[in-house]
Formats: C-alpha cells, structure tokens, sequence
C-alpha cells in the first residue's frame, strides 16, 4: 500500500464550495486501510472532488488535454486540494488520474499529434533522416495498443488503454469509469483492478457500478449528508436500489407513472 492517510489539520468547514461539502469534518484525520478503495455516494456528495484533490496533492499525471495544474476546471477545488495533507506507507510517483469523460480529450490530443506529424512528413518527405524521425514518433504514440486507439470502440478503447498504462507499484485515481464501460466490461475492468492491486497497485475509484463496488477484498468509503463513513457492499443504498430495482422494474415504473 502506498497512500496511507488523509487528513486536513486546522481545516474547518465554510460556507462556500468546496469547504461546504458534508465530507469536511470526516478528513481531519482519515486511514486507508488496503490497495482499492472506492468513493460511493449520490450525485454531489464530494466523492470527485475529494479524488481530484488527492490527484492534485499528490501530484498524479492527468490523462486527458491539459496537466493537472493547467486543468481550469479544477482550480474550484484548490483550496481543499492545499489543505490536504498525504501520509505514505511508501511513496510513488507511479501512477495517473483519469475521468472516464476525459479519455475523449486523450484521443482528441493523439490524433492531433498524429496531424502535425503527417505535417511534418509531407514537409520533410525528401530528407530521409527528418521523415524517419517523424515517422517513428508517429508509431509511438499508439506503440503500447495493439491497434491505433481511435480503430476501438469507446468501451473497448478504454480499456485497452487501462491496462496498458498500468504497471505495478502505481497510485491510480479514477472518476466514474463505468461511463465508458458496458457492464461486461466493468466487470473486466474489475477483475483488471483486483489482480493488480495484488501486485502491488493501489486504486482510489469513484463510482456508481454495484459491479465494480462488489470487486473482492476492497474498502468502501461511503458519502453522505453525514459525512465519509467505512461501509460494507450489501449496505449501499447504490446496490440495493439496484437489486430492488432489476427484481421488479416494472413496480417501480407504475409508481412513477402514477405521480
């Protein structure tokens, strides 16, 4: 395990974003007990922006358009970011931040880098030296895929992606994969996770998949009105929802219908 505990001395709550989230009181001091943890809560209870200070904190490689410092659509959240404070088990450098929303920027940023380097081939198509060159970084980009990343569906080219990029010893901090993911595939990506927090990766995931919550031998930080609390799969009001749901759908759309 390489991040230890959150905590946040001398930090107390405000009235505004983002020190106003129910969650501020929970990290004055808080531990992280094994190699995959996940946020779980509704839609505005903090889960990604406590992920994306951790990001921001520890200094994570961003994958996406812009560097994590350059992100404008982080700079709301700085001022939590700033006041966080990491203790490590062992520290890595080792490891990115990904939301699932920014994979698009990511293939966006290769296929303009492919662009300019078919430029810069065409320019340079008679100097055999400089067009080499070119050509070569052309191949690189998508060097560890099996195929050009843009030749993938969006599901499977994330995926791809994922487990190429992964290596052991990693910190990893991931925003609501599922967006990208059928739910065989995040059940794949599930599997991905746990045979490598085996080998030493550590995961921080936001979401709301019952299926990549169920992952074996994780620790489940539930948010709330009430705060950050350690809970266990079947008591998630995520998974229950969803069991309720799949067993009678038809019940709840005449409830609603009803209304």
């Amino acid at each position: 395990m390489h991040l230890k505990t959150i905590s946040t001395p001398g930090l107390e709550p405000t009235a505004d974003f983002p020190l106003s989230l129910p969650f501020i009181p929970s990290i004055r001091h808080i531990e992280i007990e094994n190699n995959l943890l996940f946020f779980v809560g509704e839609n505005g209870s903090g889960k990604s922006t406590l992920l994306e200070s951790i990001a921001l904190t520890s200094k994570r490689i961003n994958i996406g358009r812009n560097e994590l410092d350059q992100e404008h659509s982080l700079n709301e959240i700085k001022p939590l970011a700033s006041a966080l404070r990491l203790s490590w088990q062992q520290r890595t450098q080792k490891g990115f931040f990904l939301r699932a929303e920014d994979f698009f920027g990511f293939i966006r940023r290769n296929q303009e880098l492919e662009s300019e380097f078919d430029g810069y081939i065409d320019r340079f198509k008679d100097d055999d030296r400089v067009r080499g060159y070119m050509e070569s970084n052309k191949r690189a980009i998508n060097a560890k895929y099996e195929k050009d990343l843009n030749e993938y569906s969006h599901g499977e080219g994330f995926l791809t992606f994922f487990k190429s990029r992964i290596s052991p010893g990693g910190l990893y901090l991931i925003d609501e994969p599922e967006a990208a993911l059928s739910p065989q595939r995040q059940l794949a990506f599930a599997l991905f996770v746990y045979e490598m927090a085996q080998q030493g990766c550590q995961f921080i995931i936001a979401t709301h998949s019952p299926i990549i919550l169920s992952t074996p031998n994780s620790q489940i930080w539930a948010f709330s009105e009430n705060g950050i609390e350690n809970s266990h799969y079947d008591e998630l009001e995520h998974v229950n929802f969803t069991k309720n749901f799949l067993q009678d759908p038809a019940r709840y759309w005449h409830q609603l219908l009803k209304q």
